[in-house]
């Protein structure tokens, strides 16, 4: 583009110069001319000079791209080359090792070929022996059969008759000689795990107990206590149904009930009344009340704690406050949660010596006898009550079937069952564990309350005294002060006719009429 440039620019300046020399003078346009045409010379000529340097310029540079081009290209081919020597060693390579394995392979297919032709050579010489021998036995059979007048297939039944009665035999024997010895180590064994197992637990004696020592810190409160004309005493009485003895005992009170929980509410509530100081029937009625729910809740912390102990998990948490309630009930003298916690841990150290379940025994020893601790009487037998809640709070079949089988009322159908029972029996049987008496007295108690429970218009019945007096509390909206006094005279002749007791029972009936208005 260059070397066209300026002999344009000259051209251009030429015909500059003729227009301006047609209009300028003479003189001037030759100078001028002279001067344009030296310019223009020498405009050609660096233009020629500038067009053959570039010229130059662009072939070198043309030669040095081909001379890069050319090696790149070389340095390309020489890698390939390369890449395909390397790619044909291994191929020679593989070639050869494929003709080694070829070469072993047909080895050894020729030596399977001679082996098998060998083998077979052998099982044609066997097979023609086998022949033989067959046809030698035919010959034998038929000797014998003349000789014993007997086919082969009666030779053959006799022969398997005999066999078998000498299996028996041998049977018999082996099975009365197993059985025998079975029968010694088996007691050997069981005394043994029940020997272990006994000395494993540690046992508490039973304890008859029916009444509780609630200590003052002076006489002067047993006064407060008793109440104007008696009725704070009365009022305790009432709400709590325990008997409360003030005698001479110096800062002590008695509180009598068979009920364990009523004695217990008894006590708490005096206890919460003591130091608060406010005794009057109003208070004694709220505390009562507020005492009953704190028993609730600690039956239930009982029960957690219980189940924590012995390493059971997932109880339902009705079961869980059964358990609780087992404190306060008691099982011929024997505390009931007690017994069930002492049976659980036996359960598991017999099932873990037995290889069962340890921890499946712990949980149906521990729930054995719930059914002894129903809300209200029942007449059905613990055992089936107690497997009844089990399968109602979702436990397994076998631990069912070992409450519910622990006193054979029903046929039990799990190892679990039996090692139930044998704990149950351990920890009842043993020497001092159980007192019947206390257990027969309870039960009269608690009919005693009955009978009159059972009557229309009845609200609360307590046995006090021993059973030597029954105070019983009637709604008043429901009976009248007539209807009290006859009520008084028919449960008393109900007990009569009914029940047998030593001495006698003093019938109280207590009606009591309130009047509640709110003020707004």
């Amino acid at each position: 583009m260059e070397s066209y440039t300026y002999p344009l620019a000259a051209v251009f300046i030429l015909l500059i110069g003729f227009f301006l020399g047609r209009f300028l003078q003479k003189g001037k346009l030759k100078k001028l001319l002279e001067i344009t045409e030296k310019n223009a010379e020498e405009i050609i000529k660096k233009a020629q000079l500038d067009a053959e340097s570039t010229k130059k310029e662009k072939l070198l540079q043309a030669k040095e791209h081909f001379i890069e081009l050319k090696l790149k290209y070389e340095s390309e081919v020489n890698q390939r080359e390369k890449k395909i020597n390397e790619i044909e060693t291994k191929i020679r390579e593989t070639q050869s090792i494929a003709q080694k394995e070829l070469k072993k392979n047909n080895d050894l297919q020729r030596k399977l070929e001679e082996e098998h032709s060998f083998l077979s050579k052998k099982h044609s010489i066997i097979s023609s022996k086998e022949k033989e021998l067959d046809e030698k036995l035919k010959i034998q059979i038929s000797k014998l059969e003349v000789l014993s007048n007997l086919s082969a297939e009666e030779a053959k039944r006799e022969m398997m008759e005999s066999l078998k009665e000498k299996a028996k035999a041998d049977a018999m024997t082996f099975v009365q000689n197993s059985m025998e010895e079975a029968k010694l180590t088996a007691q050997q064994e069981a005394k043994k795990i029940v020997i272990n197992t006994i000395q494993r637990i540690g046992t508490e004696e039973a304890i008859d107990n029916c009444v509780s020592i609630f200590n003052l810190e002076s006489d002067d409160i047993k006064g407060r206590i008793i109440g104007r004309e008696g009725r704070n005493i009365r009022a305790i009485e009432a709400e709590t149904g325990v008997e409360i003895i003030v005698d001479d005992t110096p800062e002590a009170i008695i509180l009598s009930c068979f009920d364990p929980v009523r004695r217990e509410i008894a006590r708490l509530s005096l206890h919460h009344l003591v130091n608060d100081g406010r005794i009057h029937p109003a208070r004694i009625e709220e505390v009562v009340n507020k005492t009953r729910r704190q028993i609730e809740n600690e039956i239930i912390e009982v029960g957690k704690r219980t189940v924590i102990d012995l390493g059971i998990h997932g109880l339902h948490p009705e079961l869980v406050r059964i358990v609780g309630r087992m404190k306060y009930r008691s099982s011929y003298g024997q505390n009931l949660l007690q017994h069930s916690r002492e049976v659980s841990k036996l359960c598991g150290v017999m099932a873990a010596e037995l290889g069962l379940n340890a921890k499946l025994a712990k949980r149906a020893g521990l729930l054995h006898d719930i059914g002894k601790v129903p809300e209200d009487e029942a007449a059905t037998p613990h055992a089936i009550l107690g497997m009844e809640w089990a399968a109602k709070y979702g436990e397994k079949e076998d631990v069912c079937n070992a409450i519910g089988a622990h006193h054979d009322e029903i046929e039990m159908t799990s190892l679990l069952a039996p090692i139930v029972q044998v704990c149950d029996a351990i920890s009842g049987a043993r020497p001092g564990a159980r007192r019947q008496v206390l257990d027969s007295y309870v039960q009269r108690l608690k009919d005693l309350e009955q009978v009159a429970l059972d009557l229309q218009g009845v609200n609360k019945a307590y046995a006090l005294q021993a059973g030597r007096e029954l105070r019983v509390f009637v709604e008043s909206e429901k009976v009248t002060d007539e209807q009290a006094s006859k009520l008084s005279f028919q449960i008393s002749q109900k007990i009569q006719t009914d029940m047998t007791y030593p001495g006698q029972v003093k019938v109280t009936v207590i009606r009591e009429t309130r009047a509640v208005n709110v003020a707004k």
